[in-house]
């Protein structure tokens, strides 16, 4: 049957509920939004369940909003299913004043280059990241 976006619709509401504040797709991708607190829950839970798996990080990259009061900051994910060649695009939200985010490092090792360069760029600070620096 195949990978579908409902079926991954359905999956994240049954796990996260009202946690999930948006699922919309545009251009043929899945976009996803949640609370920056449970970044790296969503992220393990696309990458760790066998129906979904989520298990390539394609990009990280930061988004500046400056007209998003307390949302200034975005940390944007595309994440690829490579057996079922289906992506997705997850996105938090922070504000400019305390850019603090989960690292995803423990979860994709190539996380810990472009959240290097997303810090550098934006300022964004990824909590738990190893080597954190420009």
């Amino acid at each position: 049957m195949g990978l579908t976006t409902d079926h991954i619709k359905s999956r994240l509401t049954e796990k996260f509920g009202e946690q999930i504040t948006s699922m919309e797709e545009s251009y043929g991708m899945l976009s996803i939004e949640a609370p920056k607190e449970i970044n790296l829950k969503v992220l393990n839970f696309l990458h760790d369940e066998a129906d979904l798996g989520f298990r390539f990080l394609t990009d990280l990259t930061g988004v500046h909003y400056p007209d998003r009061t307390g949302e200034e900051l975005a940390v944007v994910y595309h994440l690829h299913n490579l057996v079922e060649n289906v992506r997705v695009r997850f996105r938090v939200y922070t504000s400019i004043d305390q850019p603090d985010v989960f690292t995803a490092t423990g979860l994709f090792s190539s996380a810990n280059w472009m959240e290097r360069e997303t810090y550098d760029f934006f300022g964004i600070r990824f909590v738990g990241h190893p080597n954190l620096k420009r």
